[in-house]
């Protein structure tokens, strides 16, 4: 299928408002993943945490007959739900690929760079910290940023930040996602089934064909991809790579130009007047209907399957799965001698580190190196900004919490990575919000 590129300015009008609700219900979610994390560290702690683990370790079968699926609770959080959200991902770093900041070398320079130092620096701090051969598996662990938290702190100060310092945030929490998501795949799959690895390409293959004969029916791709993710939990690949795998392949231009839409629809609006004028009968009750599904189905295929697919999901993957992942996640009981034994331990202060000092410290550097190439910072953008979106980018939390997940079986070394997580998180936010307020004017750029 052969579509036209619109010109530059349909761009601008199709970027502005997507980013706007971006925006919007990421700086919400932020909110309410705080109170999620705040309500499982309580409840963990209270006389009720005996139920908060009996809750996530309850287990859900799922039996097809020839197929079952019999686990627990956290598993259908984690390894099932989260697809979404990574399918969420995926969908918003092609839109950056396509059409945003990662469009170009030149405008995917300074933020490129940012994430990858924002990657490299905590990591080897992480390394240079932990002496224990089986906690330095969780070496990725500092390596992410999360974005709703870190959009959230933000929008705290939208009075004072410039558009530029937002978009250079998002696309670097964009390839800071892309880098983990690579992590992830590579790093934390131990074993691999060769024979359901070939099953997924096929369905992949599948979907890449459906989507360039121009079948746009949602719902036969969302079958595809169930099953392509159950081929995908049997192969040893983690799941929620399927989910960003999806969201790339997802089709971004529409059927319809925008910028044709009146003059295909203009005609319908006057088929709609003369239909109006014998409302009433029978006949001019079936045409305006007819008239309607006309209109209504010119919308859907000027609407983009990844704009259509972002708009429906975005708030249900902000405000209920990754808030219900948090609560899943964030639960770590916390006594003294527990406190005591976290506080020694080299894997809590590596995650620590990495994310408050690693985070500012190799996004600045990153930045330095890409604008000593050639780069330029975004406009209305300085050095100090830059320092501060580089703590922003140490709240690790839910991208950590999941790597945590990937990366430790036993209890000591998961509570003492989840403290590790959550006191950098923490102090990166209160530390990047005092920096960017105070040295950002009061108005906006």
């Amino acid at each position: 299928m052969n579509v036209e590129s619109p010109p530059p300015g349909v761009y601008k009008v199709r970027l502005a408002r997507p980013i706007q609700h971006f925006l919007q219900t990421e700086s919400a979610s932020g909110f309410i993943l705080l109170v999620m994390a705040i309500l499982a560290l309580t409840v963990a702690n209270s006389p009720f945490s005996s139920y908060y683990g009996d809750f996530l370790h309850h287990h859900i079968a799922i039996d097809f007959g020839f197929y079952s699926i019999d686990r627990d609770l956290h598993f259908w959080i984690n390894d099932a739900a989260m697809v979404l959200f990574f399918f969420l991902v995926g969908m918003e770093i092609k839109r950056e690929l396509v059409v945003g900041e990662l469009a170009s070398i030149r405008r995917m320079a300074v933020p490129a760079a940012a994430a990858t130092g924002g990657m490299v620096v905590p990591a080897l701090i992480f390394f240079l910290i932990v002496d224990d051969a089986e906690a330095r598996s969780g070496w990725a662990i500092p390596m992410a940023t999360d974005i709703a938290f870190a959009v959230g702190v933000l929008m705290l100060l939208r009075s004072r930040v410039s558009t530029g310092l937002l978009v250079l945030l998002l696309a670097m929490a964009i390839v800071d996602d892309l880098g983990a998501i690579a992590v992830i795949a590579l790093f934390y799959t131990a074993t691999i089934n060769v024979q359901a690895l070939i099953i997924v390409f096929l369905l992949l293959a599948l979907i890449y064909f459906l989507n360039r004969i121009g079948v746009w029916y949602i719902p036969i791709y969302f079958l595809i991809g169930a099953v392509a993710w159950v081929a995908m939990l049997e192969s040893g690949v983690h799941t929620t790579i399927m989910g960003v795998l999806l969201g790339l392949m997802t089709p971004w231009r529409s059927w319809n130009r925008p910028e044709s839409f009146s003059q295909i629809a203009d005609p319908l609006m006057q088929q709609l007047k003369n239909d109006s004028q014998v409302e009433g009968t029978n006949l001019g009750r079936e045409e305006r209907i007819h008239t309607l599904m006309q209109v209504s189905e010119l919308g859907r295929q000027t609407i983009s399957p990844l704009d259509r697919l972002e708009h429906t999901l975005q708030r249900p993957v902000a405000f209920a799965i990754v808030p219900i992942f948090a609560f899943a996640n964030a639960g770590v009981y916390l006594s003294m001698d527990t406190l005591v034994d976290v506080f020694n331990s080299s894997l809590t202060w590596g995650i620590t580190l990495g994310l408050l000092l690693g985070k500012p410290i190799g996004v600045t550097l990153g930045v330095w190196i890409a604008v000593k190439l050639g780069a330029r910072l975004p406009l209305g953008v300085n050095w100090l900004q830059i320092v501060g979106i580089g703590f922003l980018g140490g709240i690790g939390f839910t991208v950590s919490l999941f790597v945590t997940e990937l990366s430790f079986n036993t209890n000591e070394l998961l509570t003492n990575a989840k403290v590790g997580i959550l006191v950098a998180s923490l102090l990166s936010g209160i530390i990047g919000y005092i920096l960017l307020r105070t040295v950002t004017r009061a108005t906006k750029n």
